[in-house]
């Protein structure tokens, strides 16, 4: 049976912190899928089209690893994907008691799928989509918190 993962997020923008959880995770898996979910309770910065373009621009060279986007709850884009696990990066205690919530309620809605944790790495820790965002709004320079394979240039607030 392939061992596939989805990797469940808004991305908004994809970090570093988030390609290294890829990075690390590929050996693990035949498949991750990148889902690109929508969260109710923020409001989008990026277009999703330009955040599905700019994960698939990071894995272009690794066949294992495609993007999506998805509306709707994780549970059923992994029954959609035929995927039986759900990867998520922990930064923080706080970080675990959320996921860890999360992670049980998928359990008990589809009984299949495992909830795999990766830690980040240490020098990760402090990087959120969130702090990113704020930095990029206000004209600072978030290249060393992105991406390398990005453009800068891209990432301004959009109109």
């Amino acid at each position: 049976m392939e061992r596939v993962a989805i990797f469940p997020g808004s991305f908004d923008p994809f970090t570093v912190g988030h390609e290294s959880i890829v990075k690390r995770a590929i050996p693990l898996f035949d498949k991750i899928v990148i889902m690109i979910g929508y969260n109710t309770n923020k409001r989008s910065f990026f277009p999703v089209e330009k955040r599905l373009r700019w994960i698939n621009e990071v894995f272009k060279n690794e066949p294992k690893v495609s993007v999506e986007s998805h509306e709707g709850l994780t549970v059923d884009f992994c029954k959609k994907v035929n995927a039986s696990y759900i990867l998520r990066g922990l930064r923080t205690s706080a970080d675990f008691e959320y996921e860890r919530a999360i992670a049980q309620i998928n359990k008990k809605m589809h009984p299949q799928i495992e909830s795999i944790f990766l830690l980040t790495m240490p020098e990760h820790t402090p990087i959120n989509s969130t702090i990113v965002r704020d930095i990029i709004l206000h004209g600072g320079d978030a290249s060393m918190f992105l991406p390398s394979s990005l453009n800068m240039k891209e990432f301004k607030a959009d109109e």
